[in-house]
Order: C-alpha cells, then structure tokens, then sequence
C-alpha cells in the first residue's frame, strides 16, 4: 500500500496558485478599467497583496535527517533516490513528480492537503496521516537540499508558444506572465512568490496533469480558486506547450 500510494503522491498538483492571483487582480482591474497596480478590492485581488515574496526563512526541518525518513516512508521509490523521478520515462510513473530543489514549505503543504482532504487522492490521504509533521519537514527539507530537478528533455518546436506563455501571460484574456510568481525560467528563486512551487525541470507529463486538473476542477486547494480560473482559460495546445517549456529548463 505504502509503495503504491507513495506511486501517487504527487500525481495530483505542482502549479501554485500565486501566479493565478496575481492574474485575477489584473482581471477585476481591466473590468473595473483601472491599471492593474491599483489598490485592490477586498477579496481574492487582496489576498495578491498579502502573498509573501520569495526570501523567507526555509523550513525548520532537519535535511540531515531527511534522507533516511524519505528511504524509511519509501518516498525515493517514487520520487527518486536524488528527487529526480523513479526513472520511468514512459510510464505511469513519469506523471510523479520530481521533488528535488523543490521549496519545502510547498512540499509539506501539499502532504498536509492530502490529510486534510483538501487535496484529493485516497491513498495518499492514508499515508499523509500516518507521517508525523517532524518527519514530514525533515524529509521535505532533505528534498530541497537537492540538486534542482531536471528532466533532461530539450525544447520542442511546441515550447515556444508555451515560453512566450509563461513569460508574456496573455492579456486579452487576463493572464499574466506565470513568472510573475514562479520567477525567471520557473526556478522558483527571485522574483517569485513565497508559495509558487519551481518548475524548471519538472516532467512535463506530471506538469500537463497537473494544469489539466486545475482546469477541470480536480484539483482546487489553493488559498484561492483563482489558479481553476486561470487554467480554465488555457486550451489543450497551451497546457502542452507550457508543460514541454518548463520541463525543458
């Protein structure tokens, strides 16, 4: 059971939710046809605001005790003995993913939704719960001590929409660039937010089902449902294209 939830465990959410923030400020602004850097409304535009920015101080979690939690919880049979994936390129393995140089804090809140169900997903509702936090920490600070994730694939002729995407947003539809929050190339370093996740290097099939959930509802456990608005506004092609952009970094 552990092995097979442990297969799953992050087959269900890597994009943030900052980056869709910050493109419903943008939308309430053009319908209230002021700029976008004006104040914002009470409501989800406010809570744009209040998103803190990359710098804070790193989890209080222990790496140097990580690396053995991960092998004990049996999370390197999935997520890779370095973070970088279990090494099944082809198979339903490639849709876990890669934790390595991922933010801790982001790490422990996706495994703290699936306890609270916030996130959804059965079995790893189970092994969520039976993680103490101290161990939980530990490991994901393990994890973002690692060298960054990287997929080893190379831009595609695809990848050009979905980098054009990422770094322009679409304004007539009132998506704003997604390094805005993920930062430079979705390295998740200056010029991000506190919460975006990095994507650089992540495996583009996880990134694709990731966007598609969002999109579809599947997935909502942002602090706000802005990212199933944002996501909505994405077409197939897109969500490809941004997926083959960010893996290829």
């Amino acid at each position: 059971m552990a092995v097979q939830a442990f297969h799953t465990l992050w087959c269900r959410g890597l994009i943030a939710t900052a980056a869709a923030a910050a493109a419903l400020a943008a939308i309430e602004a053009a319908a209230a046809g002021r700029p976008a850097r004006a104040t914002a409304k009470p409501g989800l535009s406010a809570q744009v605001a209040s998103l803190p920015a990359a710098g804070q101080p790193p989890s209080s979690g222990r790496a140097e005790l990580g690396q053995d939690k991960a092998d004990a919880e049996r999370c390197v049979e999935c997520h890779g003995l370095q973070g970088q994936g279990a090494g099944h390129p082809n198979g339903a393995e490639a849709r876990v993913a890669k934790l390595a140089g991922q933010r801790a804090s982001y790490i422990a809140k996706q495994v703290q939704d699936f306890r609270s169900g916030r996130r959804k997903h059965d079995q790893m509702a189970i092994v969520a719960r039976n993680v103490a936090d101290e161990d939980l920490h530990d490991i994901a600070a393990w994890f973002a001590s690692l060298p960054p994730m990287n997929s080893g694939s190379t831009a595609s002729a695809n990848a050009a929409q979905g980098q054009a995407l990422f770094e322009q947003g679409d304004p007539q539809r009132g998506i704003v660039p997604c390094g805005s929050c993920h930062g430079p190339q979705g390295r998740a370093s200056e010029g991000s937010t506190a919460d975006a996740p990095r994507l650089a290097g992540q495996e583009w099939r996880y990134l694709d089902q990731q966007l598609r959930a969002w999109r579809d509802g599947s997935r909502s456990n942002g602090p706000t449902p802005v990212m199933n608005q944002i996501a909505r506004s994405l077409t197939d092609n897109e969500i490809e294209a941004l997926a083959e952009f960010l893996s290829s970094r």
